[in-house]
């Protein structure tokens, strides 16, 4: 059971390195799919300059439009206001807060690859964001 933030909504973040391709196609899957249920954000340990061309490109291929966003620097503050923090690859540089949920997905970094390749990265998520909608917002 998730335990919805002031607003009355859950409230999930979505940790990757650079913010600029994982984290970035997560919280947009789950912002499209959740249609204003949830509160969603995203952050990087380690922001990258601009979101990854091939993931904006391949999200476009299913609707969602991430070609505004940028990356963003993870502060502790999103952390400790978010019901959720999902993390993929960003090892320990998360801040661990008590009574937090925290996710560690094992999705591949598609930085560096074509548009097969990150579609099915895109597709993995997907089935994870679906899963975690369930759960936060059914």
């Amino acid at each position: 059971m998730i335990v919805a933030e002031v607003s009355g909504k859950p409230s999930v973040l979505f940790v990757c390195v650079h913010n600029a391709g994982r984290s970035q196609m997560a919280a947009a899957w789950l912002a499209h799919l959740a249609g204003g249920r949830v509160a969603v954000r995203s952050a990087g340990s380690d922001p990258g300059g601009a979101v990854n061309p091939v993931a904006v490109e391949v999200m476009a291929e299913v609707g969602i439009d991430i070609s505004a966003e940028s990356p963003k620097a993870l502060a502790a503050d999103a952390v400790r206001e978010a019901d959720v923090c999902i993390t993929m690859g960003c090892g320990d540089a998360c801040p661990v807060f008590p009574g937090k949920r925290y996710l560690d997905w094992k999705v591949d970094d598609p930085s560096g690859l074509g548009p097969e390749a990150v579609r099915a990265i895109r597709d993995e998520i997907r089935v994870l964001v679906e899963g975690l909608l369930e759960e936060v917002a059914p």
